[in-house]
């Protein structure tokens, strides 16, 4: 028997308990163990009947039918009781199955019956049971028809004592008030189940912010929500037969209308953003005003049978999201107008200033050497004095002009394919100056056998004498910067370490910042503009490469450049053409009214 119950569940019976669940799964457990006492009953009140036919007049069908009902019912109840509930729907499935069996091949009269019994079985078994027993469940109607068809050829005769009698009729009457008991439960439950999802959906529709609408395949007006009314100030009926169509903008209009017909005709979901007209629904003396929606157009494919779907649309007032998109517009344009004026006011000074600077540098140099005669000691110490005042004054315009020109974007780079090591003496011989003032040491590490660097030389010089300077202005007296370059995957490793007075976190995350210096303000004890790693992070930014720094306080600080030893991509000039729609005559004739006055002039 064991064996039998087996036979089409598989894996289902052995899943555990915990793993069914949901009120249909309850429901169905607890058919099951109805349907097994209603069996077990029926079966014990059969069995005195079934007794009498038995001894009084030698039929054997009617008890045979009737231990049958009733072990049925107690094995299914058992287990039932034992929680093997696929077990339980089995053996009341087979024991209904054979009960039809028997009554469809005793007697020929009561053959409906039987074969009614039998196909009882993958009904029931189709309400309550799992995985393969519903499909061997038809195979006992097959084998009851065939058996049937058997006995009502005659090809079989069957003794008297077969004789099913009404055994078969009882039979088919308490299998089918147990499939009707199951099929009642089963629908109310759904019933019940369904309703509350619709209601559960309904008042989701009906109360979130947003307004919803279904769209039937013509485009009518199907469903609106009440917070429809909230959004466009007016009653839902004022939406059907074209009412949201006059409410959008003019503007608008080919923009919505697209979306939807791709959302109805395509099967394509858009999400759109249009103006609006928002009435006023409480009545006031106040005017209609156009509002932004969020249109999020969802076709229906499921349900759709045509060439065209019902469409699901969701609408959102996002007018203060546009109306902050708008302020941090403007606030963006301003910043860049502020800034653009800056670089423009720096790149005009700075070229102002370059001249007259060039001829102070250029006449105290000459006063200095004694070319235009010779001096007191006292006036040849002014005019170094003026002239190196001036170099430094030349050096912060030439800084000013390579800023505002790499904030620009006007800074353009000659790449071409050098050794990184050929940057080492040009750029010593540079900070010279400042390394003897304060008798400070610079240490080179260049590994052997560096591959050429594809990058602008003059911008990599620079970079590299700017954060020498850099090191050296913030190293203490007889300190010890170090320059190394290396190899690190596909870059170049620029580094500059010294061991003067470091950065603090907080300092780090700003390096970067034109004008920016680790020690601000009035009181600060080194001169600079802190403009010189900003034009570094501009150039490096330029050939696409890193810049970061790690830094302790009072230890020192390591600033760090990776160039890509292939040099920037290159960005090819953009060739498409845009062709406009409708073409502007009164630009092309002002253009050709202009043409004319130049050939006269």
């Amino acid at each position: 028997m064991r064996s039998l119950l087996s036979l089409g569940i598989g894996k289902e019976i052995a899943r555990p308990v915990a793993l069914s669940g949901g009120r249909p799964e309850i429901l169905r457990r607890r058919i099951a163990g109805t349907a097994a006492r209603v069996i077990t009953v029926a079966g014990a009140l059969a069995l005195p009947f079934s007794l009498y036919m038995l001894v009084g007049r030698g039929v054997l069908v009617p008890f045979i039918v009737a231990m049958a009902g009733l072990l049925t019912g107690i094995m299914s109840l058992a287990l039932h009781q034992r929680e093997q509930y696929d077990r339980a729907v089995a053996t009341q499935i087979y024991g209904m199955a054979a009960i039809g069996l028997l009554a469809a091949i005793t007697r020929a009269p009561f053959l409906d019956f039987g074969i009614a019994t039998a196909l009882m079985a993958p009904i029931y078994a189709a309400m309550l049971a799992h995985g393969g027993l519903r499909k061997w469940s038809w195979a006992f109607v097959a084998v009851t028809a065939a058996a049937s068809a058997i006995v009502a050829m005659q090809f079989v005769t069957l003794p008297a004592f077969m004789d099913s009698g009404y055994a078969g009729i009882g039979a088919f009457i308490v299998s089918g008030m147990l499939v009707g008991y199951a099929a009642t439960r089963l629908g109310a439950a759904f019933e019940v189940q369904d309703t509350s999802k619709l209601n559960t959906y309904r008042h989701l529709v009906e109360h979130v912010q947003d307004a919803v609408m279904r769209f039937g395949e013509d485009g009518e007006v199907l469903f609106t929500s009440q917070s429809a009314e909230r959004l466009f100030g007016c009653r839902r009926y004022e939406l059907s037969r074209g009412g949201l169509g006059e409410r959008i903008h003019v503007l608008d209009r080919p923009v919505y209308l697209t979306a939807f017909a791709d959302a109805n005709r395509d099967g394509e979901a858009r999400t759109i953003e249009v103006r609006m007209r928002k009435d006023d629904l409480e009545g006031s003396t106040r005017a209609p005003q156009f509002i932004w929606v969020e249109v999020a157009f969802s076709p229906v494919i499921e349900n759709s049978e045509g060439l065209r779907h019902e469409v699901v649309a969701l609408y959102r007032d996002i007018t203060g999201r546009k109306d902050d998109e708008d302020v941090m517009k403007a606030a963006r344009q301003a910043a860049e107008d502020a800034s653009n004026a800056k670089s423009r006011f720096l790149a005009t000074i700075g070229h102002e200033l370059r001249t007259p600077l060039n001829a102070i540098v250029g006449f105290s140099e000459m006063m200095s050497t004694g070319i235009g005669g010779e001096l007191s000691p006292t006036h040849k110490e002014y005019a170094e004095l003026i002239h190196q005042s001036g170099h430094h004054l030349l050096d912060v315009v030439k800084m000013l002009l390579d800023m505002s020109k790499i904030e620009a974007g006007k800074f353009e780079l000659q790449t071409d394919a050098f050794a990184p090591d050929d940057l080492v003496a040009p750029s010593l011989q540079m900070v010279g100056s400042l390394t003897k003032a304060r008798n400070i040491t610079v240490r080179t590490e260049i590994a052997p056998k560096m591959p050429l660097l594809t990058a602008d030389e003059r911008a990599c010089r620079q970079i590299v004498i700017n954060l020498l300077s850099n090191a050296i202005k913030f190293s203490h007296d007889y300190g010890v910067v170090t320059l190394s370059m290396k190899r690190q995957g596909e870059n170049i490793n620029i580094s500059v370490r010294d061991n003067g007075i470091g950065m603090a976190p907080e300092s780090i995350r700003r390096l970067g910042e034109p004008f920016f210096q680790v020690q601000d303000g009035l009181a600060r004890q080194y001169e600079g503009t802190g403009l010189g790693l900003s034009i570094v992070k501009g150039l490096v930014d330029l050939h696409e490469g890193r810049m970061h720094a790690v830094s302790e306080l009072g230890v020192g600080t390591t600033m760090t450049v990776l160039l890509p030893v292939n040099g920037p991509a290159i960005k090819l000039p953009e060739t498409a053409s845009v062709t406009p729609i409708r073409r502007d005559t009164s630009a092309q004739q002002t253009s050709v009214w202009q043409d004319e006055r130049k050939r006269r002039a």
